[in-house]
């Protein structure tokens, strides 16, 4: 069973960066697609962004431009940089592993954006 530890999470104010981490166990990353989600209370779990295999991105319209996914198959570790956060970028962010039949979840890690 392949596990997904998130990190780098926490409170920023407006404007703020956060960068957060993924690093899944096992040895499937490099062929995996890796994608980022978030959950705001009492809303629906969306997708943020995402890189595939190969290195493609794509965003949600609203953190265009302000988000960036890469990963670092050496390290076996996907980021999402977050830079001029606001508060409706407020979530638990989660990080999913799809590489079919896989398609594994990390736990999550809380984004507050705040002053």
């Amino acid at each position: 069973q392949v596990q997904l530890v998130e990190s780098g999470g926490g409170l920023v104010q407006p404007g703020g960066s956060l960068r957060l981490s993924c690093t899944p166990s096992g040895n499937i990353f490099s062929l995996a697609d890796m994608l980022w989600y978030r959950q705001a209370p009492g809303k629906e779990r969306d997708l943020v962004a995402a890189i595939t295999s190969g290195g493609d991105t794509i965003y949600r319209d609203s953190v265009k431009g302000r988000f960036t996914v890469s990963r670092d198959n050496a390290k076996k570790t996907v980021y999402l940089q977050m830079n001029s956060l606001k508060p409706e970028d407020t979530a638990v962010y989660y990080c999913n592993l799809f590489q079919p039949p896989r398609n594994e979840w990390g736990q999550g890690t809380q984004v507050t954006v705040s002053s």
